[in-house]
């Protein structure tokens, strides 16, 4: 699968036509047939209801449609800001992030950042802490926000701060007549553990929690996404351990509990590479020191 069949089916999913399609990408109608037919093989699904009447969109079709317009979207806005850098009109800054940490320091720094920095292009990007690292080494970022240690010797990594951890429990729980939830009645309830992959995660964070004192959880249900986990909180399939800074989601069917052993912490850490001294990076890094 390459662009231009994105290209080419988001034509024909906007015309609905092959005729009118063709001529909106000027070029000749048997070709398009022919690379939305290699579209399809390739992805071993039917996007397109040939035979109805209208032409429609299978289900398929109308997902990878969703995802193509996001993607060629995003592609466009990635051409224009390296367009803008090239002509020396903007400088770029990108910033990696676990989504945790939107809860915790991270949306004041990128606010003081870019009111600093106006001219910059702040390019920001979800990625797990094993990600981070192949995109600072890459270029694609030049600061990530994770909660693993990463021992990359490419990787300079800083510690910004230790975050409690507290226990996401549905409302009206039993369990929440406690001020306190030690591990040991937290391992007794169905855990939801996140995320699910990829692995090693912050889910491997909280399985060692428990692991260093001795315990065992169930875990009853996996996400792939923080909030996913919380509603699954709230639906009542069991609870979760979560950073501190995740209270500030709040909802009316979840509460929260510290946890009563001391030293039950998710680590927030700074990642950047090794020897990187650009200004942007140093500016940066000064804001994260004197945060307050």
């Amino acid at each position: 699968m390459e662009l231009r069949h994105l290209r080419y089916f988001e034509a024909v999913a906007i015309e609905m036509n092959f005729s009118r399609a063709a001529e909106r990408l000027h070029i000749a109608q048997p070709p398009l047939s022919r690379q939305i037919q290699q579209l399809e093989e390739a992805l071993g699904a039917q996007l397109l209801d040939r035979k109805a009447r209208p032409m429609q969109l299978t289900p398929a079709g109308r997902f990878f449609l969703e995802q193509t317009v996001q993607v060629l979207g995003r592609l466009a806005e990635v051409g224009e800001a390296t367009r803008r850098i090239a002509q020396g009109q903007r400088a770029w800054f990108g910033i990696g992030f676990v989504p945790s940490t939107l809860y915790g320091l991270l949306p004041e720094l990128i606010r003081r950042f870019r009111a600093d920095h106006p001219e910059v292009e702040v390019s920001l990007s979800e990625l797990t802490t094993v990600q981070q690292a192949d995109a600072l080494k890459a270029g694609r970022i030049d600061v990530g926000f994770g909660r693993l240690p990463l021992g990359d010797p490419d990787i300079q990594a800083e510690t910004v701060l230790e975050e409690a951890v507290v226990a996401a429990l549905p409302a009206r729980h039993a369990l929440l007549r406690h001020e306190r939830l030690s591990l040991a009645l937290l391992a007794e309830e169905p855990l939801v553990l996140y995320p699910a992959r990829p692995r090693p995660s912050y889910a491997d964070q909280v399985l060692q929690m428990f692991r260093g004192h001795g315990l065992a959880p169930r875990v009853a249900m996996e996400a792939n996404e923080l909030q996913t986990a919380i509603g699954l909180v709230a639906a009542g399939l069991g609870v979760a351990l979560v950073p501190e800074s995740v209270r500030r989601l709040h909802r009316d069917d979840v509460d929260y509990r510290p946890v009563a052993e001391a030293g039950v912490v998710s680590p927030v850490i700074m990642n950047f590479r090794r020897g990187d001294r650009s200004a942007l990076l140093g500016h940066f890094k000064e804001l994260v020191s004197s945060r307050g």
